[in-house]
């Protein structure tokens, strides 16, 4: 069995925790700011972990699944 390939485009966007679990940045966070408000803007920065149930869709695309 061959190894699996990378995604590359899902590769810039996720990162793998020490747990297993998998990361990401919010969205809309990158154009149009003047309308959100200050508070929304500093919650956008915050990394989140991805939902269970995408999960491993995105460690499969990492390789890792």
């Amino acid at each position: 069995m061959p190894k699996r390939k990378t995604n590359r485009s899902a590769a810039k966007r996720y990162r793998v925790t020490g747990k297993g679990h998998v990361k990401r940045a919010r969205p809309y966070a990158g154009h149009l700011l003047d309308s959100k408000s200050r508070k929304r803007k500093r919650g956008l920065r915050q990394t989140v972990i991805v939902d269970p149930s995408e999960e491993k869709r995105a460690l499969t695309l990492l390789g890792r699944g």
